[in-house]
């Protein structure tokens, strides 16, 4: 049975290479592959013919528009890279377009080409702060309203600037600086089979005598167990002396081989009564 889609034409990365250069010409700074998938680096003004030319060009045919990705490398001049991902389903196939920008530099929309791109445009302006020329709704998505800065920054701090809350006095939510309820701590990263170098709270109780029955892998003369006092020993209680238990001090105390009828006779209880076929009916 023949598949329903073309198999990942991953040895096609070479030929569509050669391809992209052609169709794009000088506005195509580099075409590499990474990792098995085409990257293509072009300027910001040839990004949206581009784009047109990788979907329009029989061959190429990258129809759909994936996702749109922002990455931000701090100690570059274009600090910021806008990531388009495409694919084409006539041939199964990926490829990644990148383009620079800075924060004062918008790169052209593509929601002409892709309507979708309006969404993803806006989630890389929110996180990144990036402006995008033509996009006609460019406004936060993920934030809330007056939230201050882009999260995906390498520079926004971890805590952000302020922290919100429902206040029972206003009946509200409001925003205040952020305060952190506790210090951060340190950690030592130490494996927990190890273990660490300073007491942990609890860690007493593993010192105390271990509660009688617990489970334990030490044996009881390595440990000393609580409730395990020795309670002196005291004879069983009996009705009348003579019928009181006794140990035995010896082997030949046990009547082993001992002729019962040579024994003592047994005391009479005084409330057994003797019947007539010689036993008792008490």
């Amino acid at each position: 049975m023949r598949a329903p889609a073309p198999a990942y034409a991953a040895n096609l990365n070479q030929a569509t290479i050669e391809s992209a250069r052609g169709v794009i010409g000088a506005g195509l700074l580099d075409a590499v592959e990474i990792a098995g998938e085409v990257q293509l680096h072009v300027t910001r003004e040839a990004l949206v013919p581009a784009l047109t030319a990788l979907r329009d060009t029989p061959g190429l045919e990258y129809q759909q528009l994936m996702e749109i990705a922002g990455v931000d490398y701090p100690d570059r001049a274009e600090r910021f890279e806008v990531v388009y991902c495409l694919l084409s389903l006539t041939r199964n196939h990926r490829l990644h377009v990148h383009v620079g920008a800075t924060e004062d530099t918008p790169v052209p929309s593509v929601t002409e080409l892709w309507p979708v791109a309006g969404w993803l445009e806006r989630e890389v302006y929110d996180m990144f702060g990036v402006l995008f020329a033509g996009n006609r709704d460019l406004r936060r998505i993920l934030t809330d309203y007056g939230f201050r800065g882009h999260p995906f920054r390498k520079d926004f701090p971890l805590s952000g600037f302020v922290e919100m809350r429902y206040s029972e006095e206003q009946k509200r939510v409001v925003y205040e600086p952020v305060k952190l309820a506790q210090d951060f701590r340190n950690f030592d990263f130490m494996s927990p089979w190890e273990g660490a170098e300073y007491v942990l709270p609890g860690d007493e109780k593993a010192k105390l005598p271990e509660a009688k029955g617990a489970p334990t892998p030490v044996t009881a003369t390595e440990i000393q167990k609580a409730g395990t006092t020795e309670t002196p020993k005291q004879a069983a209680p009996a009705s009348s002396e003579p019928y009181a238990k006794k140990d035995a001090t010896s082997t030949a105390e046990t009547g082993a081989g001992r002729d019962e009828s040579a024994g003592a006779p047994k005391p009479a209880a005084p409330d057994v009564v003797p019947t007539k076929g010689g036993g008792q009916n008490q």
